[in-house]
């Protein structure tokens, strides 16, 4: 009698265990797809990213360089005074309203 019952546990752990091997490969090969698809579909992101970089580079360079011949108006109007000058014509003209 303690010999069957220690045979039927043999047999019950092995069971189990060939079930959680079992689940375990399942698991794993629905993770690999689930990785290479993620993986397919973070690469064509990339491609979409680095075409919209490339199109915002050639757009800073385009504005650049439509902005060269106003570049010493552009330095000038940036000055702090500048600012400071405009800012208190601005106030004047609201205060005369």
């Amino acid at each position: 009698m303690v010999t069957t019952i220690g045979v039927w546990l043999l047999v019950a752990s092995a069971v189990a265990i060939v079930v959680e091997g079992v689940l375990a490969a399942l698991w794993g090969v629905s993770l690999a797809r689930r990785s290479a698809a993620l993986s397919a579909r973070i690469e064509t992101e990339r491609a979409l990213i680095e075409a919209d970089l490339a199109r915002l580079r050639a757009a800073v360079e385009e504005t650049k360089r439509l902005w060269r011949p106003y570049r010493r108006i552009l330095l000038w109007v940036r000055h702090p005074l500048v600012i400071a000058l405009l800012e208190s014509y601005a106030r004047r003209r609201a205060a005369a309203r």
